[in-house]
């Protein structure tokens, strides 16, 4: 099984879906927070008893739930621009993956943030064969990285907002499937996105031992 942008698996259907949980609060708008713990409270429902979690299905009864940090606003970057990729890597290029394969991948260009005075930057990318919907797949390792997140990085798919610009928000990060169940194959995160700082948001590993 692969996972990455444009395969359209459990993770891409289901992270389409946190804008349409307004029900439940009809009296108020939703908060930005409470968005973000609805859409939490859905994946945890989906990957505790669909067919089509990628949690196994022997441990799906004892399953309690993903472990995330809290959800923290000053990490969502809004009317973020695409900029042209201008690195030295090639625009096209294989991404290696957990299962130690290489996936056709295009780097789509460079998106930047700031956060405590210091520019950032991402390179988001594109799988060939994928629909080209402005659609982007953005990967990234942080100081967290390998203690209490995954090793190999976190994802975020971004879709481009109506004037274009992307919102960056690092609370929608998750983890791939393969940290569930090695049959996946996940697109490893490339060098280039590791950032210096440690990113205390979206999905993490056990606090557990």
């Amino acid at each position: 099984m692969t996972e990455g942008h444009g395969d359209h698996d459990h993770d891409h259907d289901h992270d389409h879906d946190h804008d349409e949980h307004h029900h439940h609060h009809e009296h108020r708008p939703m908060s930005y927070e409470e968005a973000v713990e609805s859409f939490r409270a859905d994946k945890d429902a989906f990957f505790g008893s669909n067919p089509g979690s990628p949690v196994p299905e022997a441990e799906r009864p004892s399953f309690t739930g993903l472990p995330y940090y809290a959800v923290d606003p000053d990490w969502r970057f809004d009317d973020v621009k695409l900029e042209p990729y201008a690195g030295d890597e090639p625009s096209n290029f294989q991404i290696p993956t957990s299962d130690g394969k290489l996936r056709p991948a295009h780097r789509a260009g460079v998106l930047r943030f700031e956060r405590d005075g210091e520019r950032h930057g991402l390179t988001a990318y594109t799988f060939d064969g994928g629909v080209d919907d402005g659609s982007l797949f953005v990967p990234f390792l942080d100081a967290t990285s390998g203690t209490e997140s995954y090793g190999a990085g976190r994802y975020m798919d971004l879709e481009p907002e109506d004037d274009g610009t992307y919102s960056l928000d690092f609370n929608l990060a998750y983890h791939p499937s393969c940290v569930y169940d090695p049959k996946y194959s996940c697109p490893l995160t490339p060098a280039e996105n590791r950032l210096p700082m440690r990113i205390e948001a979206g999905e993490r590993l056990s606090a557990e031992p």
